[in-house]
């Protein structure tokens, strides 16, 4: 059998068998072997010890639908009625002069980074500029144009009905993408976020972010507070990681005594020219995958020993 032109020797090939998720058409990894090891790990070690740590936009969210680009957090506000269509053509000018250096293969993350800053500096100040009410966040996201995964109902609700914690750690607008989440009703308890949120003055109207600033690449322990939440999390040492960048790579940084850590990263854009980057850095790489079919499967195959010990011992 081979998974995407990778050719598995028999135990591979045997434990592939076992893992029908890594099967799907989308998959390609680097390293098979290792891979199925850590998804073995991750099924011994059960629920008990895992949790999962995720981007959101382009990750949880669509990239694209019937082969039109789906909105991100800020592009949820950005095609909105209550951005200007002046604000927002500096908008999607600051989009076209930053997108290509945010994916350029060939720059790397040092000098990506001021850019990067500047970037969200510049928009943030755009949109506080706009009085964005807050009681308009809801009906802005309902008019939206925004799209979960297919397959995020099972994601989130297997999440929550295994205790398994959820952080989401996101460069996108907080308020934005929790109102997304919480409209297709699967905000649970279980779920923490961490991105830029707005903050509203006494008259409801847009002011400012909350610090910190947080870009595609600094989605680390030092942003947010993230080390903080990772450190109440005693004894949950293994990590599914979702991202559709290679600065995803760091969210879990903070994560303290990790055992095991499995990196499935979503390749969107510029397939062919990132392919090999994602293949070095990603355990699993999900190419034009617009659900979370692999992921579910993942997860179910990773819970059913921990199910199956539970029935034993009651």
């Amino acid at each position: 059998m081979r998974l995407r032109g990778v050719a598995f020797p028999n135990r591979e090939r045997a434990m592939a068998e076992e893992v029908l998720a890594l099967r799907a058409p989308t998959v390609r990894m680097r390293r098979p072997g290792r891979v199925l090891e850590r998804v073995r790990a991750l099924r011994r070690a059960g629920g008990g010890c895992l949790q999962v740590v995720s981007d959101f936009d382009m990750t949880l969210s669509r990239f694209s639908h019937s082969g039109k680009r789906c909105p991100s957090s800020y592009n949820i506000l950005d095609n909105s009625k209550v951005v200007s269509e002046e604000c927002r053509r500096q908008l999607t000018a600051l989009f076209n002069h930053y997108y290509p250096i945010e994916t350029d293969p060939q720059r790397p993350v040092e000098e990506k980074l001021p850019h990067m800053v500047e970037w969200w500096t510049r928009a943030h100040e755009l949109l506080c500029g706009q009085r964005i009410p807050r009681l308009q966040i809801a009906e802005v996201v309902r008019e939206s144009g925004a799209m979960l995964r297919e397959g995020y109902e099972t994601f989130f609700d297997t999440l929550h009905q295994h205790d398994i914690p959820l952080f989401i750690f996101s460069a996108g607008v907080g308020d934005v993408l929790e109102e997304v989440i919480r409209q297709r009703e699967v905000l649970h308890p279980n779920v923490h976020i961490v991105s830029n949120y707005m903050d509203f003055g006494d008259d409801g109207l847009l002011q400012g972010f909350k610090a910190p600033l947080i870009h595609i690449f600094n989605k680390n322990s030092s942003a947010g507070g993230s080390a903080s939440y990772f450190r109440q999390l005693q004894g949950r040492t293994n990590i599914l990681l979702l991202g559709d960048s290679l600065g995803d790579l760091s969210m879990a940084d903070g994560v303290p005594r990790v055992q095991d850590i499995l990196k499935v990263g979503f390749l969107n854009d510029k397939v062919e020219e990132q392919r090999e980057r994602y293949l070095d850095a990603y355990d699993v790489v999900l190419e034009n995958d617009e659900t979370l079919d692999v992921v579910n499967g993942l997860l179910r195959h990773v819970l059913s020993l921990a199910d199956s010990e539970d029935e034993r011992g009651s």
